[in-house]
């Protein structure tokens, strides 16, 4: 039989309509909170910005300054802070001051995990 699709989208759909109500009552117990798909949703939308995600993966080799990372970048340090900025109010990168320099570097390894599995994503046929 035939996969019935949604006529504007093209999506497939039931070909008939049936409530299955003990995966609706595990789904609504189980989903995470509003607050908590928010905050997700955040991360994601940072992530998917191309210039933080090459400011992480530069941060994945070492830590650097804005100074370095601009120079990495090719961009001002300006931009550069304000990119550090978006990156630390979410908590995926942290600084660390050594005399009058201010190194940035990963927050955690769940940063780099990320990181890495969305390439591994990327990379698939």
């Amino acid at each position: 039989m035939p996969v019935k699709q949604e006529a504007k989208t093209g999506v497939p759909i039931c070909s008939h309509t049936v409530v299955h109500d003990d995966l609706v009552r595990m789904a609504r117990e189980e989903i995470s909170s509003d607050a908590r798909i928010k905050k997700t949703a955040e991360l994601f939308k940072t992530f998917g910005d191309p210039t933080r995600l090459k400011i992480i993966n530069a941060l994945m080799i070492a830590p650097l300054c804005v100074c370095d990372i601009a120079a990495v970048m090719n961009m001002t340090q300006p931009a550069v802070s304000h990119h550090l900025k978006v990156l630390r109010q979410l908590q995926l990168v942290k600084y660390k001051r050594e005399g009058k320099t201010v190194y940035y570097e990963l927050d955690d390894d769940h940063v780099r995990g990320i990181f890495h599995q969305g390439l591994s994503h990327a990379d698939e046929n």
